[in-house]
């Protein structure tokens, strides 16, 4: 857990040469962040994001990585058997859409 803090850290307080050294415009990093502009700039200058933050930051810049881990944890919620089968998917998706639109053709 130690490591894991500390790396953090260490993330937190090379924020900036990390997005100066990405193959991103800032401007595309902020847009998808859905951080504000002067927020993420004063963020950015006080070295001051959250985890959460910082993790999309990664998944935007780093995009072949996140899908990678995300299809390796699905990948373990399949063996797990963590999964809905088609029809619960159907079953959902009718609901959700009936919630949303009632029996209106869209």
């Amino acid at each position: 857990m130690i490591l894991e803090i500390k790396n953090y850290i260490k993330i937190s307080n090379s924020i900036d040469e990390i997005l100066k050294n990405s193959p991103f415009k800032i401007k595309y990093i902020i847009e998808k962040s859905g951080i504000s502009e002067p927020t993420f700039f004063r963020k950015m200058k006080e070295k001051k994001f959250n985890p959460e933050e910082l993790l999309k930051i990664a998944e935007i810049i780093d995009p072949e990585t996140s899908l990678l881990q995300t299809l390796e944890e699905a990948e373990k919620d399949f063996d797990n058997g963590i999964y809905f089968s088609h029809d619960d998917v159907m079953k959902i998706s009718e609901e959700r859409f009936l919630k949303k639109y009632g029996n209106k053709v869209v």
